[in-house]
């Protein structure tokens, strides 16, 4: 039985198709095939300044306490993962889990990784055949005596009409087809992790910020303390002046360190206000909205139990999230230089349509109204002027940059934590230094007040007394939210609970 040239049609499609898809799974592809660079860490000790102890080196420098002294903690997985919750700091966890939600900047990450996912749909879907159905109509006419019609004077009317599908499948044979998904599909991973990466910034960032208010508000406490202190010195002073036994040098004395001390409140209330505004929109809500919740101080010691690393592995710094980015930013920019090489190459392709023409309305849906037709092509860009090979050129030159980019982020990693951990062991020997720096002023602010009330001694002491304690209770305010903000940025460095 004779088949049908419909049927005939789809029979050599189907193998036509089978043959296309046997031939591309089969084939090499152009272009370099990509392999992560090895990157080599130095062997060199951390700086680690170690936890002081109350021996005193020959420069009057603390020690590190010895190994077997040391009462650090190690940091490991486990310690830093959620590390936010080692401060048992229920506003501190509410505001993470607030901005991981609604973080405007977080949420932008997020869509772009929806982008990236769309983006290696839509380069999967080269692999398959393009399908378009297109129909017309047309109506037409001549008159009688246009060359068209021979001049016979009779005029002519009539209809067209034709609908079907058009199909055209490349085949990849050289591989650019396949490169392209090998690009986007790298791409996507560069995004998740650039997410990832954007997670331990935001983490680190509102908890970093949190405890910078906190430090302004306890150095508000602290200049309230002495305000009040200065205060009282001055009432007294000023009493003793109106009785007729005072000094009025001394009572200007204390009157303007009064007034100092008043002058620095404002722009401390102002930093505050500043920082909580700042934590508001880390957390995504509207400034203001959460000052109710932040402005009552914790009666707390921001100082956990001290902490060191045993080492920075390599692994570690390689796994951080940026540092991943930029490792799948290369594979991506690696399988575009096989897209761009696959250019220079011919492409195959099967084209295909099938449908229906005719000139009457009513013998449309016919037999005798179907036509297709099928058949392989190739294109091949003999000349382009050089363009072609340029862009070849640019594309490995941007390989070229992102594996100095890979190597450049590897080295930053290290350098981060590096930094991070020396400032946060070094600040603890600076924290023990200024505690007895405080204890030594407040000492010397009593026995000051007490020689100049017994006429020993001259009102510039107390003054000064006054005055250096509330430096250097200031600097120990501060010193003590270094230490914590330290701790935050040498987690972020090691990965942030992601990298470890």
């Amino acid at each position: 039985m004779k088949m049908p040239r419909c049927a005939r049609l789809f029979q050599l499609a189907g193998c036509t198709l089978a043959l296309g898809v046997a031939g591309c799974t089969g084939w090499w592809a152009v272009g370099p095939d990509y392999k992560e660079p090895e990157i080599q860490a130095a062997d060199v000790p951390l700086p680690d300044a170690g936890y002081p102890t109350t021996n005193k080196t020959e420069t009057g420098e603390f020690k590190a306490a010895a190994t077997n002294e040391d009462p650090r903690a190690e940091i490991d997985a486990g310690s830093i993962r959620a590390w936010w919750t080692q401060f048992n700091d229920d506003v501190l966890t509410n505001l993470v889990e607030t901005a991981v939600s609604n973080n405007l900047s977080f949420l932008m990450a997020q869509e772009r990784l929806v982008q990236a996912r769309w983006a290696l749909v839509g380069s999967a879907a080269a692999f398959l055949p393009s399908v378009t159905m297109d129909g017309t109509y047309a109506r037409s006419g001549a008159h009688g005596f246009t060359s068209s019609r021979g001049g016979s004077g009779t005029a002519y009317h009539g209809d067209h009409w034709n609908s079907g599908f058009d199909a055209s499948w490349e085949i990849d044979v050289f591989g650019g087809t396949r490169r392209a998904y090998e690009a986007a599909e790298a791409q996507l991973d560069a995004t998740a992790y650039s997410l990832a990466d954007a997670w331990v910034s935001l983490t680190a960032e509102i908890a970093s910020t949190y405890v910078q208010l906190r430090t302004v508000q306890e150095r508000l406490t602290v200049a309230r303390a002495n305000l009040k202190l200065q205060s009282e010195t001055y009432e007294i002073l000023k009493s003793r002046l109106d009785s007729g036994i005072g000094d009025e040098l001394a009572v200007n004395q204390a009157k303007y360190n009064v007034e100092q001390t008043r002058a620095s409140i404002p722009n401390l209330l102002s930093s505050e206000e500043q920082l909580m505004n700042a934590i508001a929109i880390l957390a995504g809500t509207m400034p203001g909205v959460l000052h109710d919740m932040l402005r009552p101080l914790p009666a707390r010691d921001w100082l956990i139990a001290p902490q060191r690393v045993a080492a920075i592995p390599l692994d570690a710094m390689r796994h951080r999230p940026d540092v991943r980015a930029a490792e799948r930013s290369l594979a991506a920019q690696v399988a575009s230089v096989g897209v761009a090489e696959a250019q220079l190459f011919p492409k195959f392709y099967i084209n295909g349509s099938i449908g229906l023409d005719s000139i009457d309305a009513n013998k449309f849906f016919r037999r005798d109204a179907f036509m297709g037709s099928i058949g392989p092509a190739f294109r091949w860009p003999l000349f382009q002027g050089g363009n072609l090979v340029a862009a070849m050129k640019q594309a490995e030159s941007k390989m070229s940059e992102a594996a100095l980019k890979y190597e450049l982020a590897v080295q930053t990693a290290y350098g981060e934590a590096r930094n991070a951990y020396s400032s946060y062991t070094q600040e603890y020997h600076r924290y023990q230094s200024l505690q007895g720096a405080v204890k030594a002023a407040q000492d010397a602010v009593n026995i000051s007040q007490d020689l100049y009330k017994n006429g020993l001694a001259d009102f510039n002491n107390v003054l000064d007394a006054q005055r250096s304690l509330l430096t250097l209770e200031e600097a120990l305010t501060i010193s003590r939210g270094k230490i914590t903000t330290d701790l935050i940025s040498l987690y972020k460095a090691l990965g942030g609970g992601i990298a470890l």
